[in-house]
């Protein structure tokens, strides 16, 4: 049977914020104690959060973390990710970092971010934010992106604990 996967979209710098990049190492062992693989942008801040945390989970199996590189050298990738796409897209990736999940969260982010929820948004994937990291994940959980989707909102996770319920919920888990 096939692990789901919960693609992870956020800042690629969490030096400022050391409270979110340690509740990204928690997302990450969460995702992975649930029985599930973490996909994400594969570079830094929350993404090596993510896939460090992912990597400390007793359920870890080596091919649990992924990452889908904007670039096309596959060396960029940090060092806690197992299996590497490099697709030389540039932001273009940030589709299929969405795509690739059965569920997406968001962590805090910019612009790259806000890409990825609304890509999740459109393709009609579960997207939820991490609500107390700022960023675009504040800002957007709880809410509608637009017309589409009627009924559905952004949901709002402002703990790990959240996180794992909602993933629960979504994959049938």
């Amino acid at each position: 049977m096939r692990k789901p996967i919960v693609s992870v979209f956020g800042s690629n710098d969490l030096s400022e914020v050391p409270e979110v990049e340690a509740l990204c190492e928690d997302l990450g062992r969460a995702i992975v104690d649930l029985g599930c693989r973490v996909a994400c942008g594969g570079l830094g801040g929350s993404m090596t959060a993510v896939c460090r945390g992912a990597q400390s989970s007793q359920s870890y199996q080596s091919g649990d973390t992924i990452g889908i590189l904007p670039m096309e050298d596959p060396d960029s990738a940090n060092p806690h990710i197992d299996v590497v796409i490099p697709t030389g897209l540039g932001l273009f990736r940030n589709m299929l970092v969405a795509r690739a999940g059965d569920a997406c969260i968001a962590v805090r982010g910019g612009s790259g971010t806000l890409s990825e929820i609304a890509f999740a948004w459109q393709i009609e994937k579960p997207v939820a934010t991490m609500s107390s990291t700022g960023g675009w994940a504040s800002e957007l959980a709880g809410r509608r992106l637009d017309h589409r989707r009627e009924g559905a909102e952004v949901a709002d996770l402002p703990d790990v604990d959240a996180a794992k319920a909602w993933l629960s919920e979504v994959l049938g888990l």
